[in-house]
C-alpha cells in the first residue's frame, strides 16, 4: 500500500519542480503591463506566492498568445467572468492538479487521471451554463430596455444618449451590453454592426429586431418611439407565448432531472450501504470502462434530453 503513495508522490514532486523551473527560471522576459497601470489603485502583492502566481500566469498568457486558449477573452465575457484568459487558465490547471492528486490517493491512479483530464471540460461547461443564465437574464430584461429606450427617445435624446441613459439605470447583463456598444460606436464602430454583434453575443432576436428598428429609422426618418412601441408589443407578445411554452414543458425538465439523477442518487446509496459491492468499478479494469462508459452515456443522454425540451423560437 505504501509503494504507489511514494510513487505518486515522487511523480507529484517532479511535476511541481517542473512548474517551478518553468515559472521561475523560463519566466518570460517582456511581460504585460505591470499591474498597478492596469489597475490604478491596486496594491501588488510582492510575497513570494504572489510573484510566482504572477510568473505563472505571464507564462500562461505568453504560451496562449492572442486568443486566449479554450478559454479566450469572447467565452470568459459571455458567461460573465471579469478575469484575463491567462487568470483563468491557470486557476483550471491549478484545480486539474488539485483534483487528480486527491482522486489518486482517495481512489486510485486511473480514476485520478480521469478526474483531472475531465476537469477542463467541466469548467467548460459551467461557462456554458453561465452564459447562458446571463442570456436568459438578459432577455427577462429586454422589457423594461425597451420601455426606456421609448421614453428617452420622447423626451428627445438621441438614440446613442438613450442607450447611454438606460446603460447607467438598467442592471447587469444589459448595462455591461449596453456600455459596450456605446464605448464601440464611440470609437468609430458602426452603430448597426455594433448593435448586431450584441444581439449574437446574447442569442437575442428580439434585441436584433430593435437593432433593425433602428436602422430602418436612421435610413428612411420618422418616428423611432412609434415604431419601439409597436416592436415592444412584439416583444411582450412573443413572451406571453414563451412563459406558456416554458410552463407546458416543464413537466419534461423535471423528468430529464429525475432520470438524471436517479443513477447517480442510487450509486451514492449503494456506496454508503454497501462499501465493497461499489469498490469493484473504483479497482477492476472492467469496473472503470463501465464506469467511464456510463459517463459517456449520460452525458449524451442529457444533452439529448435538454434538447427535446426545448423550443426554438
Amino acid at each position: 500500500m505504501d509503494s504507489p503513495i511514494l510513487f505518486i508522490s515522487a511523480v507529484g514532486l517532479c511535476i511541481a519542480a517542473l512548474l517551478v523551473l518553468v515559472v521561475v527560471v523560463l519566466k518570460p522576459r517582456n511581460g504585460s503591463l505591470p499591474l498597478d497601470r492596469r489597475r490604478i489603485g491596486t496594491v501588488p502583492d510582492d510575497s513570494a506566492v504572489g510573484r510566482v502566481s504572477q510568473s505563472a500566469v505571464q507564462f500562461v498568457d505568453a504560451a496562449i498568445g492572442r486568443s486566449g486558449g479554450l478559454f479566450n477573452r469572447e467565452v470568459l465575457y459571455k458567461a460573465g467572468v471579469k478575469q484575463a484568459p491567462a487568470d483563468f487558465t491557470v486557476i483550471v490547471a491549478i484545480s486539474t492538479v488539485i483534483i487528480g492528486v486527491l482522486g489518486s490517493f482517495l481512489i486510485n491512479l486511473i480514476i485520478g487521471i480521469v478526474l483531472a483530464i475531465a476537469t477542463p471540460f467541466v469548467a467548460k461547461l459551467i461557462l456554458v451554463v453561465k452564459t447562458e443564465k446571463r442570456r436568459a437574464k438578459f432577455e427577462t430584461q429586454l422589457t423594461d430596455t425597451i420601455q426606456m429606450l421609448i421614453g428617452g427617445l420622447r423626451v428627445g435624446h438621441s438614440i446613442m444618449r438613450s442607450l447611454e441613459s438606460v446603460a447607467l439605470e438598467a442592471q447587469a447583463p444589459t448595462s455591461e451590453e449596453l456600455s459596450r456598444i456605446v464605448n464601440e460606436v464611440r470609437i468609430g464602430k458602426d452603430a448597426r454592426q455594433a448593435i448586431e454583434d450584441c444581439a449574437d453575443r446574447m442569442d437575442s432576436e428580439d434585441f436584433r429586431w430593435i437593432g433593425q428598428a433602428i436602422q430602418i429609422n436612421r435610413e428612411v426618418g420618422g418616428d423611432l418611439a412609434e415604431v419601439l412601441e409597436q416592436v415592444a408589443g412584439t416583444i411582450r407578445e412573443r413572451s406571453e407565448i414563451k412563459g406558456h411554452v416554458r410552463s407546458l414543458s416543464a413537466e419534461g425538465k423535471m423528468s430529464a432531472y429525475i432520470l438524471m439523477a436517479l443513477p447517480v442518487g442510487v450509486g451514492l446509496i449503494l456506496t454508503i450501504m454497501n462499501p465493497g459491492y461499489m469498490k469493484v468499478f473504483a479497482q477492476h479494469p472492467v469496473g472503470i470502462a463501465l464506469l467511464v462508459a456510463a459517463g459517456l452515456l449520460f452525458v449524451i443522454g442529457g444533452f439529448w434530453m435538454s434538447r427535446t425540451v426545448k423550443i426554438k423560437f
